[in-house]
């Protein structure tokens, strides 16, 4: 129990934290010309815009409509007025192209400051088996039976939004097993997976993007869907190798990271371990789900933190995106806050790039400072949220 106690502690500290760039949102116009930008990128797959969009209303509309859907410092803006936001894209997205200016006049622009970091994730493949396979060594867990999670908001108000991961050891209360002790030291090999892969790098890559697809001996695919994760916190592989000189941060990506595994076989199983989170995954036929419950669209859906920016939030960005030339190309777009990341917390943003060789190159690479807005339709009344 005193561990217990101990970790409640930590938990109530870390929520009462003050940092001094903490989030906020601000009334900003964001000038013509990059409303119009906005516009007109949205006008280019309309049709996967405008299903993204669906999915977000069809999530928002199973929120309680009378509760502010942001944080105590964030816009009085209630699940409702969410949803009548939604609604209001749906109607203006397909007058775009006639009209660019539709989005700065009928929505408020809403800035977020200080500005975010945008990071990119994807669906990476794998070939894999679900029964066991000499060609196939490394497993795929699922939740394992003696993982457990308390809400601790039902001990206390201050904690409303936490939990706490956690196994039984006796009649003792522990932190449940780390990365080092699931792969290193076998703690789950009680446990049957769920599939097996070839290369723990693929299976770490893999928990960092949360979902992925498996291709299967006879052809055929199945999506790998997040199911949990073991409670301990997400520590940045690549910061840790730019911090033992292993490689430069100006040369930082994830190709480089798998690079240096490659050739450092021997310093695999330490490095990974340096990460003591560990992700457990479930298969499915459809995905890859966000955290809405709701399938992912390429270059439209982003992983926010919640606590801030809240699921169904639309969000105007503009950014940089990286060439294969090395150069960077300016664009500026219209996402949806669909998704959720362990590593994604304040204002930094991940963009979800979809699957394949492009998408895997996008999400390796894409670390770019940017400019984003919340927008709310305008209310009738004129008035501030």
């Amino acid at each position: 129990m005193k561990k217990l106690f101990a970790a409640l502690c930590l938990t109530l500290l870390a929520a009462c934290a003050v940092t001094p760039d903490k989030p906020q949102l601000a009334p900003h116009d964001p000038g013509r010309e990059l409303s119009a930008w906005v516009a007109a990128a949205a006008t280019g797959d309309e049709d996967a815009l405008l299903g993204a969009i669906e999915h977000s209303l069809a999530y928002v509309r199973t929120r309680p409509a009378d509760q502010v859907a942001f944080g105590p410092d964030g816009p009085q803006a209630t699940w409702a007025d969410l949803a009548s936001s939604l609604e209001h894209l749906l109607v203006v997205v397909p007058r775009l192209a006639a009209d660019p200016g539709l989005l700065a006049r009928e929505f408020v622009w809403l800035q977020v400051r200080p500005d975010p970091l945008m990071t990119g994730y994807y669906e990476p493949e794998m070939d894999g088996s679900l029964e066991p396979d000499p060609r196939f060594p490394v497993p795929l867990y699922g939740l394992p039976a003696g993982l457990r999670t308390a809400d601790l908001g039902a001990f206390h108000p201050r904690w409303k939004g936490q939990s706490l991961t956690y196994r039984l050891d006796g009649q003792e209360i522990v932190p449940f097993f780390s990365r080092e002790e699931i792969d290193g030291r076998g703690a789950l090999a009680a446990e049957t997976p769920i599939a097996w892969t070839r290369d723990p790098v693929d299976v770490f890559f893999l928990q960092i993007q949360g979902s992925g697809r498996l291709r299967l001996p006879d052809g055929s695919m199945r999506h790998v869907l997040y199911a949990g994760k073991n409670g301990h916190e997400y520590v940045s592989l690549g910061k840790v190798m730019i911090r033992r000189g292993m490689i430069p941060a100006e040369e930082m990506s994830m190709q480089r990271i798998r690079a240096y595994l490659h050739e450092h076989p021997h310093e695999v199983r330490e490095l990974l371990s340096t990460n003591p989170s560990y992700v457990f995954f479930r298969l499915a036929q459809d995905g890859p789900l966000g955290a809405m419950g709701r399938t992912l669209t390429p270059m439209v859906s982003m992983a926010t933190d919640s606590a801030f920016l809240p699921l169904g939030g639309i969000l105007a960005v503009e950014t940089e995106l990286p060439g294969n030339d090395g150069a960077r190309t300016p664009t500026a777009f219209l996402g949806l806050a669909q998704d959720r990341g362990g590593a994604i917390k304040g204002t930094r943003l991940d963009l979800f790039c979809g699957a394949g060789e492009m998408a895997e190159f996008l999400a390796g690479h894409l670390q770019a400072p940017s400019r984003v807005f919340l927008l709310l339709k305008k209310r009738t009344d004129n008035a501030d949220y």
